[in-house]
Order: C-alpha cells, then sequence, then structure tokens
C-alpha cells in the first residue's frame, strides 16, 4: 500500500481559484435548470428525487479508517489523525429520472463519513458529517461552468421523456465507447450520453474529478476496491437486457455475504500549471500518483430496499459543500455546484414525506 511521496505538494492559498464576474449568475441558472428537472419528475410521480444520480444501485453502512503513520503532506484535515468512523455509502447512476438499467450511464459513489470533528464550510454548521460525490471516471465532462449549464439544459429537456429511444442510443454509444476504450481512449461525453460500459457497478472506481483543499495542500480525492472480491468485478459486465435493476440486484446478492473494501486515496497537486485548480483534466498521475490514505469497509448486509431509499434516498443529501473547511471545494465547476445541491435537496425535503436531514449516527446496518 503506498503511502510515500515522490514530490512537494503545492501549498493552497485562495489565489489558486479564479472566479468570474458572472458566475453567481451562472450558478442561479445551473440551480434552476436542476430544480426544473426534480419538478418535471415530482409532477409525473408525486416524489421527490434527485435532480441528478436519482437513481440508488446501493445504499450501504461501512465503516471509515483513517491510517495510522501517514506523512505530514497526507496527514491533513480529516487524515489528520488515525480513527474509525461510521459511514454511509450510496451507489447511483447519473441521470435525474429512472431509468432501465440498459440506459448505461456514468455511476456514482457518495460517500458521507458520520461524526467528524474540526471547523466547517459555510452553510454546513448544522452538519457533522464529511461527505465526498465521486462518479467512475477521472474527467468532468464539461471544460467550463457554461458547458455544464448547457448539457444539464440538455438533460433538462429530456428527462422523463423517450425511454425507448434512450435504450436504443444507449446501445449505439456503448458500442463506440467499447470501441474507444479497446485503443486506450475513452470519451466522459459518449459515457454521460449512455455509452458507459455495462460493468459490475462494485468492480468500478470512483473519482471526485475536480480539486479540493486538503488541509495545507490541494488534492483530488478517490476510492478504488481494495479486496479480492471487488478487483475480481472489475471489468466484468451484467445482463442489463432483461432486468431494469440488475445493478441494486447485483449489488444486494453480493451483500449477502461478502465484504467489500476501498481504498480511498487523494492524489496531491504538485504543479499549479500542469495541475490546474480551475481545470477539469485529470492530473498527470506521474507527477503525483494517488496514494492510500483511509480504507472504507462494508460487511454483509442488505445491500437495497425501499426503506433504505426512504432513508437515504430521501433523507440524506450528499454534497461536497457539506463538510470540514480544511476539504473545502475549489475551481469553477465545484463553486456553480453549491447552489444547485442546496436547492435540490430543500426541493425533496419540502415534498416528501421524509425530510432531509444529516444524520448523527449510521440509522441502518
Amino acid at each position: 500500500m503506498r503511502t510515500q511521496l515522490s514530490n512537494t505538494p503545492v501549498r493552497y492559498r485562495p489565489d489558486v481559484e479564479t472566479v468570474e464576474p458572472d458566475e453567481p449568475e451562472t450558478a442561479r441558472k445551473i440551480a434552476e435548470t436542476m430544480v426544473s428537472i426534480c419538478e418535471k419528475t415530482f409532477a409525473d410521480s408525486g416524489h421527490a428525487i434527485r435532480s441528478v444520480h436519482a437513481k440508488s444501485h446501493g445504499l450501504l453502512s461501512a465503516r471509515f479508517e483513517v491510517l495510522d503513520g501517514l506523512p505530514p503532506a497526507l496527514a491533513q484535515g480529516l487524515f489528520a489523525k488515525p480513527g474509525e468512523y461510521e459511514a454511509v455509502i450510496r451507489l447511483s447512476t447519473t441521470p435525474g429520472d429512472l431509468l432501465h438499467d440498459s440506459v448505461s450511464t456514468p455511476r456514482g459513489m457518495a460517500l458521507k463519513v458520520l461524526n467528524v470533528e474540526g471547523p466547517r464550510l459555510p452553510g454546513s454548521f448544522a452538519s457533522r458529517s464529511q461527505d465526498f460525490v465521486m462518479v467512475n471516471g477521472k474527467e468532468f465532462n464539461s471544460p467550463s461552468g457554461k458547458a455544464f449549464l448547457k448539457n444539464l439544459k440538455l438533460l433538462a429537456a429530456t428527462t422523463d421523456r423517450m425511454e425507448g429511444v434512450k435504450e436504443m442510443v444507449s446501445k449505439v454509444f456503448k458500442t463506440v465507447e467499447g470501441g474507444l476504450e479497446k485503443l486506450g481512449k475513452q470519451s466522459a461525453v459518449l459515457k454521460t450520453m449512455g455509452g458507459n460500459p455495462e460493468t459490475h457497478i462494485l468492480g468500478d472506481s470512483f473519482f471526485a474529478q475536480l480539486p479540493l483543499r486538503y488541509g495545507e495542500h490541494i488534492a483530488k480525492i478517490a476510492v478504488v476496491p481494495a479486496s479480492d472480491n471487488l478487483k475480481a468485478l472489475t471489468g466484468t459486465t451484467v445482463d442489463t437486457s432483461e432486468d431494469p435493476d440488475i445493478l441494486r440486484h447485483a449489488t444486494d446478492e453480493f451483500f449477502k455475504a461478502e465484504t467489500a473494501v476501498w481504498d480511498l486515496q487523494v492524489q496531491l497537486c504538485t504543479d499549479l500549471e500542469a495541475m490546474p485548480v480551475e481545470g477539469v483534466e485529470a492530473w498527470d498521475e506521474e507527477k503525483s500518483p494517488f496514494v492510500t490514505v483511509a480504507r472504507i469497509t462494508a460487511g454483509p448486509q442488505q445491500g437495497w430496499s425501499e426503506e433504505l431509499s426512504r432513508q437515504v434516498d430521501d433523507g440524506m443529501h450528499f454534497s461536497p459543500w457539506n463538510g470540514l473547511a480544511a476539504h473545502q471545494p475549489l475551481g469553477a465547476i465545484m463553486r456553480l455546484r453549491q447552489l444547485a445541491y442546496e436547492r435540490s435537496a430543500a426541493f425533496r425535503s419540502e415534498r416528501n414525506a421524509t425530510p432531509v436531514t444529516e444524520p448523527l449516527k449510521c440509522p441502518f446496518g
């Protein structure tokens, strides 16, 4: 397990970010677009769901262990000292409507670490959790805030419509993406539009994609399979043609008897020119590899149920802005998403029987 650093990490300072004058207006439009997705699905179903990552595939209780013996540059914020915490994991896919799993879009892992100590980010003072929000790709799918808004508007226009067309388009894009990956390439855009390979979700690795403060430094976060049973699932496929909820069922089947272990890793920024905070591209792992700082363990349990969905899908929110000041999200996309996360959670909390709250302990498992 690698915990050594090969290069000196950059120290965080406020001027690593460049805030554009029109960001508040762009943030407002992004939030309005996301809420419009919530409004559409609520009007059709009478139940409020997330504007993105609406469909969950796994809802898990876990143990989060910060490793002992980390070097000073890695012993920062939540990871400053060894310890164990309760945690909640939510596995999902990206659309804001509940689609057949054959529409294969990027997968997400949202991680909530409970009862952490330390000064908090503005807007999260009532919480004692640290959230990390990740997807199974290293690069964000939009190069700028305005491009992100444009893509969201397209998503909003197609929400809860043309599921049959989406299934056909997804089939085409999966074929094209598969061809690219055989050549050692991949397309975040194709994956977002339904071309994500039909892999077993428990074999995937997940990346926050965008940077955050890592105490005195700057980093990106990843969660990768560590136990042999998860590694054995990496790259394996599931048949999505018949079962619309195959990912839920595969997750539930796994956790009937198995224990899953993931490593949480950080990639420290060691060169601001090569690893810009305002960029969305993956950082060079030759310059700064991902290094393990914590371990996540989820033992045998029910992997998904309607009751778990009520408690987590309805009753919790996950946001990179819910956490410690030592892990402040950085960069334009992170800043622009803050208002949208808040409004989406408020929309669900106001309309569902189960309000959105911050747990002090895992309510299940």
